[in-house]
């Protein structure tokens, strides 16, 4: 793209996350920089951090932006208001989904760190929030015996399983290990576990 000085402020950030968006869905974290952002773009550093504080700044905005795409589709897939032990299933299978085919996308929300001394902004942590609040609610509705702290925990356990079972499929490590299908395993530890999280007390 070239340079056009003629673009505002929210136009500079627009294309900038798109530009970072693409070197990452091309080349993972690891290919991004504020250079390869610019010289997509046509404009200098300077101007990058014009509108961006560092780029950790930029990577958190478009980790964000990830965040709403992934919610899009989890929330998209409950839109026939299936029960809740089905609607669990449903999510799980969309996390799959999007983790298969927005993969470095995806593991960018993983792979970035702030520094130490910085915390993670509350827009970040927010948008994660309502991720786990689409598994809450539908635990609650079918475990409506549990605590609200169980419900919580169990949200986070259950997916950390889900995406545990990614990372090994991406890394080819559960052919590896016995050759049982991504499908197959995610199946296996969701049968499992809520057998035991709806009977337990």
């Amino acid at each position: 793209m070239g340079r056009r000085n003629e673009h505002t402020r929210d136009e500079l950030r627009e294309i900038s996350l798109q530009a970072a968006e693409q070197l990452v869905a091309a080349h993972g974290l690891a290919g991004l920089s504020a250079r390869k952002v610019v010289a997509c773009i046509g404009y200098t550093v300077g101007s990058l951090y014009m509108v961006f504080r560092n780029l950790d700044d930029l990577i958190i905005q478009m980790n964000e932006r990830t965040l709403d795409r992934l919610y899009g589709a989890l929330a998209s897939a409950l839109a026939h208001r299936p029960p809740p032990s089905t609607a669990i299933r449903v999510l799980a299978q969309a996390y799959l989904d999007f983790a298969s085919t927005q993969t470095n996308g995806w593991l960018a929300l993983y792979e970035h760190r702030m520094p130490e001394e910085q915390p993670m902004p509350d827009s970040f942590t927010e948008r994660v929030a309502r991720i786990f609040e689409l598994v809450q609610q539908n635990l609650a509705l079918l475990c409506p015996h549990r605590s609200g702290q169980d419900i919580a925990l169990a949200a986070r356990a259950l997916w950390s399983g889900i995406h545990g079972v990614c990372m090994l499929n991406l890394d080819r490590k559960l052919e590896n290990i016995g050759g049982h299908p991504m499908q197959e395993v995610a199946d296996s530890l969701l049968d499992n576990y809520l057998a035991g999280f709806v009977a337990s007390k």
